[in-house]
């Protein structure tokens, strides 16, 4: 099952990707997590996005298509993948399309988790990070339930931010809705309901 995960920041893809890489164990490739790894690197690919980043706008074509087309080429996906974070644009699901061809791998479906932006400006704006072990709270957190460790807002969940990368996502990224209803993949599912009510109508909508 390839899949490519669909949504706004925040909308709750990587939940949903979370629940379908333990129950199908699908790895799952997220262009944020690989990003900030490069970032906290400090290698050229994250110095590159950092700025970008930052801003909340989008990183530059050519550094996410090629760090996805290498993924790609990893063992461990050749059962299946689900993407997430990308493609963005209409620009890089043609790129995408073209490198799946090569490996003859198309995409089954792209899967569109939809909240309303105000709702997602409220989660977001309230969401928290451990600093040691990554784990994502709330602001009603103190510590890391999970290690204790401290919680802190990254700099691309204050609200200016927020809202900047909601409008960088309507303007560039939800044209790839009406690109992929096109080729007849698209899986629309509503994502402002409890987890698992939205995971049970994600495995019925993927036939699975």
């Amino acid at each position: 099952m390839n899949i490519v995960l669909l949504g706004a920041p925040g909308a709750g893809k990587g939940t949903q990707a979370a629940k379908l890489v333990e129950e199908y164990e699908l790895p799952h490739i997220s262009t944020g997590d690989m990003l900030r790894a490069a970032v906290k690197e400090g290698t050229p690919l994250g110095k590159k996005a950092k700025s970008f980043m930052d801003a909340g706008d989008l990183v530059p074509d050519d550094v996410i298509i090629g760090l996805v087309t290498e993924r790609l080429q990893s063992k461990d996906t050749e059962k299946g993948f689900i993407l997430d974070g990308f493609p963005r644009t209409s620009a890089q699901a043609v790129a995408l399309d073209a490198e799946l061809s090569k490996l003859e791998r198309p995409l089954d479906a792209a899967l569109l988790i939809d909240v309303d932006s105000e709702v997602i400006v409220g989660r977001l704006t309230s969401r928290r990070m451990c600093k040691d072990c990554g784990y994502i709270g709330t602001a009603a957190d103190a510590t890391c339930p999970k290690c204790g460790g401290e919680m802190y807002q990254r700099d691309d969940d204050n609200e200016a931010t927020v809202r900047n990368r909601l409008d960088v996502y309507e303007k560039s990224t939800a044209p790839l809705i009406d690109y992929y209803r096109g080729c007849d993949l698209l899986v629309a599912i509503d994502g402002d309901r409890d987890p698992d009510v939205v995971y049970a109508d994600v495995k019925k909508s993927l036939g699975l």
